[in-house]
């Protein structure tokens, strides 16, 4: 297997194989394009991210600066909005659904180091540098809202209707229509009709 094929299949893997360099520089420099890019420039925008993203759906919208690794491993539905200095670090599947805003400073981020300190050092081998990392696939469901600061670790699966509260760490796995916040992040309560505001403001959709 190549080291491509070992980081998808979630093995451990060398993150300086060239071939892996070469597509983390491609996206970079592309994305360093996408960063200096104004406001009156928004088509070019949609063509970077065309280019970038596995697959976005209807009305995909992200602030710049925008980090990721690979973005060929990360798919948004419609309705995709991501705030300033977002980061995925897409070494595996990233999978979004519709309707999801993700606020500044959010960090997506499958990738894992083993724990065993001479397994996770850096060294050389035949005059090569290698570093062994593997990644865990995140699955972020339909109509959820991850607030400011928060980070989403591998192997994380966000059920639909939720919210992450600002700076939590998830770790674990959040079921549909919960507010969810904490280091670790943890379903806190249920979101139930209480929390509608519209009709209390007299707004109609």
């Amino acid at each position: 297997m190549t080291e491509y094929e070992k980081m998808k299949a979630g093995l451990l893997y060398n993150c300086f194989d060239e071939e892996l360099a070469d597509k983390r520089l491609k996206v970079r420099k592309l994305l360093e394009e996408f960063n200096r890019l104004t406001m009156d420039e928004e088509d070019r925008k949609q063509e970077i991210l065309d280019e970038v993203l596995k697959s976005h759906g209807k009305n995909t919208w992200i602030e710049p600066p925008l980090r990721m690794d690979y973005g060929c491993h990360t798919s948004v539905g419609d309705n995709f909005y991501m705030n300033f200095d977002g980061i995925i670090l897409d070494v595996c599947d990233v999978t979004i659904g519709d309707n999801v805003l993700i606020g500044p400073r959010v960090s997506i981020v499958p990738p894992m180091h083993p724990l065993v300190a001479e397994e996770r050092k850096t060294r050389v081998v035949d005059g090569k540098y290698k570093d062994s990392e593997y990644g865990k696939p995140i699955v972020i469901g339909n109509n959820v809202w991850i607030a400011t600061g928060a980070i989403i670790c591998g192997g994380v699966t966000i059920g639909d209707d939720v919210v992450i509260g600002a700076g939590s760490v998830v770790t674990r796995d959040i079921p549909s229509g919960y507010v969810a916040y904490g280091n670790p992040c943890k379903p806190r309560r249920k979101i139930t009709d209480a929390d509608r505001m519209f009709a209390a403001q007299g707004i109609k959709e």
